[in-house]
C-alpha cells in the first residue's frame, strides 16, 4: 500500500522515515518504553536509523505494517507537523484483523494524544484497510496502555499466557478487541492529509 497521511483535530500522523530517526532515537531512551515493548536495550543510534529508515517503510510496501508517527499538529512548520508525540502501528493479524500497538513520548503524555492517534488508526483500518476486527495486546501490569484502550472503547478479552516478549523475557499479556460496531458518532472523523 502506498503510504498516507491522516489528521485529527491535533496530531498530523505519517509514516516514519529516515528523517524521524533522531526523535525516535530520544523517546526510546524511556525504560518505561523499553520495559513494555520489545525494542532493544540500550536503544541505540544503529536501532533508530533501521526502524525509522527500513523497517517501517518495507513494512508499508509489504503491508504487513503501518507504522504511523503522531506529530503535535503545527501549521507553521514546514510539512505542518512539529514534535513527536506517539509511534502507533497496525499490523496484519490475519484475515481482516491487525493488532495496534502504540508507544508515547515521555514528555508528552498524559495529554490525551495516544488515544487521539489509536481512535483515528482504528477508524481508517476500518475504512480504508475493510478491517473487520483490531486487536489490542499489552503486557499485564501495562496500566498506561490499558487505560489507552479503555479509551478508546476496545473489549476486554482476556489474558494471554507468556504471549508478549520484553527484555528477553515471556509474560502474560491482555487482549482487547475493537470492532466497527464499537464506534459510534463519539470518535473523532479522520482527515487524510493532502
Amino acid at each position: 500500500m502506498e503510504p498516507v497521511t491522516l489528521s485529527t483535530a491535533r496530531l498530523l500522523l505519517r509514516p516514519l522515515g529516515p528523517g524521524d530517526a533522531g526523535a525516535v532515537l530520544a523517546a526510546c531512551q524511556d525504560p518505561e518504553i523499553r520495559r513494555w515493548t520489545g525494542v532493544p536495550s540500550p536503544y541505540l543510534a544503529e536501532h533508530a536509523r533501521a526502524f525509522a529508515g527500513k523497517a517501517a517503510p518495507a513494512a508499508w510496501a509489504s503491508d504487513t505494517e503501518y507504522v504511523f508517527g503522531a506529530f503535535l499538529a503545527d501549521p507553521g512548520r514546514r510539512g505542518g507537523a512539529g514534535d513527536l508525540a506517539a509511534c502507533l502501528g497496525l499490523k496484519t493479524r490475519g484475515q481482516d484483523t491487525f493488532e495496534l500497538g502504540f508507544w508515547a513520548v515521555k514528555e508528552h503524555r498524559g495529554r490525551g494524544h495516544v488515544t487521539e492517534a489509536a481512535l483515528a488508526l482504528c477508524r481508517w483500518a476500518f475504512d480504508a484497510l475493510g478491517a473487520a476486527r483490531v486487536e489490542w495486546r499489552a503486557g499485564v501490569g501495562n496500566d498506561a496502555s490499558r487505560a489507552v484502550a479503555d479509551r478508546c472503547g476496545f473489549v476486554h478479552e482476556g489474558v494471554l499466557r507468556q504471549a508478549v516478549l520484553s527484555g528477553g523475557v515471556r509474560h502474560d499479556a491482555w487482549i482487547a478487541s475493537l470492532l466497527p460496531t464499537d464506534l459510534d458518532e463519539r470518535t473523532p472523523a479522520v482527515g487524510a492529509a493532502l
